[in-house]
């Protein structure tokens, strides 16, 4: 059950409401939003006075759900606007940060194409322990130089709650990536924080479950919450992952939040990645999330699946007519 409560209510009822229902809070300008257990159907009447919106939810998919907020939710960034009527934000760059010259090579692509958001990860939870960590916090710095430089807009990943104050200070947009989806140290940390946050669906997790971590950052009080499926594992070998296109559908019908694509990393290769992103702008979702490097051959991690710049190139001029043809604004 989700309540809106008035802000003249007493403190000590509230208080007191809160204990007894066992209800996560947080406070928006306007109101108190308490969010009790799902099994909670009904309160008792201390406060019905002050209630100025219920909502009694089937699931603790509650405050992503389109019972609760029917529109989808807008998420902005900057001038860019995640969640709007047909209209598809284009967030691209190479997996990891390596060096000022990759950033800069980068930049200048992106700023021909007209594309806005830059992603990288300066921080990379990998499988193998021997296997590139990224530049950490010099990283980071390097992406802010790209923002200040160019105007971008920058999207990267945080690995663990040990660095996420950092990543949440420089990042126009958080990445949870599918590694760290349950690691509550980052949800609660990126809950606290008005920063807009992407989580990326774990690939052995749930739709339930995926809403269900974003539940903790929107429970915390941020509302800038957008969900990524990226591919989930099954019995195919080979591909990377499996793209759940159903998946997408489903959080497109039954969530308020918007919903991203990441083709790079279901499919795992580059040569199937252009029309998987076609396939993802076909289904007219909030954004899709691209990887792309110089020269791919040598990048530092994910080298197999990330564009060069001539096949993102002629990729990006495909959806640019693709997206005119659907009527969705290409970003």
């Amino acid at each position: 059950m989700i309540i809106h409560v008035a802000k003249n209510i007493p403190e000590s009822l509230l208080k007191d409401f809160i204990t007894h229902h066992q209800a996560v809070h947080y406070e928006k300008p306007e109101t108190y939003v308490l969010i009790t257990p799902s099994a909670t159907k009904e309160t008792d009447r201390s406060i019905d006075k002050y209630i100025t919106k219920q909502v009694i939810t089937d699931t603790d998919i509650q405050l992503a759900g389109t019972k609760y907020l029917a529109e989808k939710r807008i998420v902005k960034v900057g001038n860019i606007t995640f969640g709007a009527p047909d209209s598809c934000v284009m967030m691209a760059g190479p997996c990891s940060v390596e060096s000022e010259k990759q950033m800069e090579q980068t930049a200048e692509l992106l700023l021909e194409l007209g594309t806005k958001v830059l992603r990288a990860g300066a921080y990379k939870p990998r499988t193998s322990p021997y296997s590139f960590q990224g530049l950490g916090l010099e990283g980071l710095k390097l992406l802010d130089k790209m923002r200040q430089k160019y105007g971008f807009y920058i999207i990267t990943e945080v690995r663990d709650s040990t660095h996420a104050d950092d990543v949440i200070a420089y990042a126009d947009i958080v990445q949870i990536g599918a590694k760290s989806m349950y690691d509550h140290g980052i949800l609660r940390k990126c809950g606290k924080s008005s920063k807009p946050v992407l989580l990326k669906r774990g690939f052995g997790t749930t739709l339930q479950e995926l809403v269900q971590m974003a539940e903790f950052i929107l429970s915390g009080g941020n509302e800038n919450v957008m969900l990524c499926e990226r591919g989930i594992r099954t019995f195919e070998t080979k591909t990377r992952f499996t793209l759940d296109l159903c998946g997408a559908a489903y959080l497109k019908y039954n969530t308020n939040l918007p919903v991203i694509l990441d083709p790079s990393h279901a499919m795992g290769y580059a040569y199937g990645v252009p029309d998987l992103a076609k396939a993802c702008l076909a289904m007219n979702v909030s954004g899709l999330l691209i990887e792309v490097h110089p020269d791919p051959k040598v990048a530092l991690s994910d080298a197999s699946q990330q564009l060069s710049h001539e096949q993102f190139r002629k990729l990006y001029g495909e959806l640019k007519s693709m997206s005119e043809a659907l009527h969705i604004a290409l970003v």
